[in-house]
């Protein structure tokens, strides 16, 4: 973890124990380490500008994880948030994905689990990528992080985004479920992957790509692929 040296991480946790626990850790680990106790204050330490990772307990006083998460993405907030949960039905974990976080660890967790987790995270970008992808009339350029349909723009969200960016990376090809949610959101879950669904209707929705020419066809029982017409 020495490349990670003097990251900063915010911890919002409410019981104490294991916030302490966790910041020793991670001060062992080189880090540099916040604690907030209660939901609230937890939202407003999580506008500082040189939080690297925030580590968020879904269940917190005055306000909850999974509230804190969602004024964070609204405020435009993209520091990468992990989510300490003892909930881990695949409702709940759409919840917390779609509330924006990056990636989630059920309680009781290995502290080593944590720390692959946290590295995900911050790892460098190492890759060079190519500034411009295009679908038919779409264009998404990576580098202004803005996306054209018939010269249009249009809104995206950061994970509809990633996860068009991805698809058009790998134009032609299938992209099964799990690779999705591996290389998209950084996160590795052997169950229902439907979120990948919602946010498939979405682009396909705010694209205005019609189903019997749809751009992004859906390959039953494994993925989904980008071709042109």
């Amino acid at each position: 973890m020495s490349d990670f040296c003097n990251m900063h991480i915010l911890i919002v946790e409410d019981e104490p124990g294991i916030a302490q626990f966790l910041k020793q850790g991670l001060e062992e680990e080189s880090f540099e380490v916040s604690v907030a106790y209660d939901g609230e204050t937890g939202l407003e330490c999580g506008h500082q500008e040189d939080l690297d990772l925030i580590l968020l307990d879904w269940m917190l006083p005055k306000r909850s994880g999974l509230e804190v998460c969602r004024q964070l993405r609204k405020a435009s907030v993209q520091t990468p948030i992990i989510f300490l949960t003892a909930k881990d039905t695949v409702s709940e974990t759409i919840a917390g994905l779609e509330a924006g976080a990056n990636d989630y660890i059920k309680k009781p967790f290995h502290f080593e689990e944590l720390l692959a987790r946290i590295q995900v995270q911050l790892r460098p970008a190492y890759e060079v990528e190519h500034d411009q992808f295009t679908l038919g009339d779409i264009l998404l350029d990576a580098t202004a992080h803005r996306v054209f349909k018939g010269g249009r723009e249009i809104t995206l969200t950061q994970k509809e985004f990633a996860l068009l960016k991805y698809l058009l990376q790998h134009k032609g090809n299938v992209c099964e479920r799990t690779q999705i949610i591996r290389d998209v959101w950084d996160i590795h879950f052997d169950y229902n992957t439907s979120i990948i669904e919602v946010y498939i209707n979405a682009l396909r929705k705010k694209l205005d790509l019609q189903k019997e020419e749809d751009a992004i066809q859906t390959i039953r029982g494994i993925g989904y692929i980008a071709k042109e017409a």
